[in-house]
């Protein structure tokens, strides 16, 4: 039971598991302070995550509210978020999360919450929260930088938008606003026909994405982002800025600080022996995270730029679509044998990284990885795909933290371009820099607990004034 001056805070994802992970880290940092959480999101989701501390989970709880069925194409059976379908059907799974609209309403009124902190794809949860007299809070998992890019209200729809991009070569520069130097923007035209598509496309659901974040920005009474003023403090005082709205970075939200764990599943016992008998950061972990697919082609070249580093290194490969046939380029492993591993199938990233063997890690640029990452001190080699990847990549490359895979103009790259990147970093004078510098990061930034616990603590202090306010 809440009591009437505690603070009650409801939780609404977007259906990706690179969403669902941080809105869950933000809501057990938020428990912390005795606020309690309801935490919104499909059974099948709930279902798969993380067990929550036992000194928290009277103040988290999960509340499952089943995906419509949409007729006459359903969803394929048991998908839950974006990893459990293919990529043609992510409008049908974006107008099924508009079909929540009524379920989200009648649990808001049965909940009565005093937020609700809502993700970029949630526009109808707006009108929802000012007809009930709710405070809605826009959190944002990705980058300031990248959310300066994106988020200047007046430029994200209608005409503003077709005035400031009406191409997507104008998402080749960083956009007007930013006054101060900057590298984050798309590099290439494969890379700016993706982004300008992915918000300016309105697809089956019938609104664009930066539709969304127009309604989201103008009417929530703040935003909360992943981010800390050390390494971005120029971008989130542009955010203010160009919002105007109270900004309140919520820090890196590292992964809770664990004794190193002794995996004894098959394969990974094997696995982690192997580690055990490498040196000391020298292990390059390779992984592409759960969104991205990888074309067989790209996991060959990936493979073959990882062979050619001469680096060692342990390749998780999420199983593909296509089953088991020709996952791995021909006679790889035999050629690799005791100096990389492959594993096919899920693999438990967090403690692979904090293994002292690892180095470095070849991956997507996903920020929770980031995170997940740099807590360590590990170098990164930056390989981004899709949505805000290339632009976080350019972040981390504007501040000395990262080298990023040379690609063409039309998004491909080579095994020689991963294998010049990998030997960059680990093995190069410029790398010494490198590693340096995110050790560096580590120890101030991303693995400070005072530093990232003062920022909730201030987010958690906020949200407590706005229940005396009202």
């Amino acid at each position: 039971m809440i009591e009437e001056n505690e603070v009650h805070v409801l939780m609404v994802p977007w259906l990706a598991f690179g969403h669902i992970i941080p809105f869950l880290d933000l809501s057990i940092a938020l428990a912390k302070f005795n606020i309690h959480i309801s935490f919104i999101s499909t059974p099948q989701n709930i279902a798969r995550l993380p067990k929550l501390p036992e000194n928290l989970s009277h103040l988290i709880k999960f509340v499952p509210i089943p995906l419509p069925l949409l007729h006459p194409n359903p969803l394929p059976e048991n998908a839950g978020a974006t990893t459990d379908i293919p990529a043609e059907r992510m409008d049908d799974l974006k107008i099924a999360c508009d079909l929540l609209r009524e379920p989200f309403k009648n649990l808001l009124v049965e909940k009565s919450p005093n937020w609700i902190v809502v993700d970029f794809f949630h526009h109808w949860a707006v009108e929802i929260a000012q007809e009930l007299g709710v405070q809605l809070i826009l959190f944002s998992i990705s980058t300031a930088s990248t959310a300066v890019f994106f988020w200047s209200p007046e430029f994200l729809s209608g005409e503003g938008r077709r005035q400031a991009r009406p191409s997507p070569a104008d998402m080749m520069a960083p956009p007007d606003w930013v006054d101060f130097p900057s590298q984050i923007a798309c590099r290439n035209n494969h890379e700016a026909e993706a982004m300008h598509s992915l918000l300016y496309s309105a697809g089956a659901s019938g609104i664009e994405d930066g539709a969304r974040l127009t309604r989201l920005i103008q009417d929530s009474h703040a935003l909360a982002i992943r981010a800390c003023l050390e390494l971005e403090g120029d971008y989130l005082n542009l955010l203010s800025k160009i919002t105007g709205k109270p900004v309140f970075p919520v820090g890196c939200l590292p992964p809770a600080e664990e004794k190193r764990m002794i995996v004894t599943e098959e394969p990974w016992s094997k696995i982690f022996d192997w580690l055990e008998k490498q040196e000391a950061s020298s292990v390059v972990f390779v992984g592409f995270g759960s969104e991205y697919k990888l074309r067989r082609e790209e996991i060959h070249e990936i493979a073959y730029g990882v062979e050619l580093s001469g680096l060692p290194f342990l390749f998780a490969v999420r199983r593909p679509d296509w089953g088991d046939d020709q996952i791995l380029p021909p006679g790889f492993e035999a050629r690799v044998a005791g100096r990389g591993v492959v594993q096919v199938g899920w693999a438990p990233q967090r403690e692979i990284l904090a293994h002292p063997s690892i180095g470095a890690s070849l991956f997507h640029a996903g920020w929770a990885s980031v995170v997940e990452t740099m807590v360590h001190g590990h170098c990164l080699v930056l390989l981004p795909f899709i949505i805000a990847q290339p632009l976080d990549s350019r972040l981390l490359v504007e501040k000395g933290l990262a080298v990023e895979v040379e690609r063409g103009e039309d998004g491909s790259f080579t095994r020689n371009g991963i294998a010049h990147a990998l030997r960059k970093a680990m093995l190069s004078k410029e790398g010494e820099i490198l590693r340096a510098r995110t050790r560096e990061a580590a120890n101030a930034i991303f693995a400070n607990k005072q530093l990232n616990n003062d920022y909730i603590k201030t987010f958690a202090e906020y949200l407590k004034s706005g229940i005396k306010e009202n």
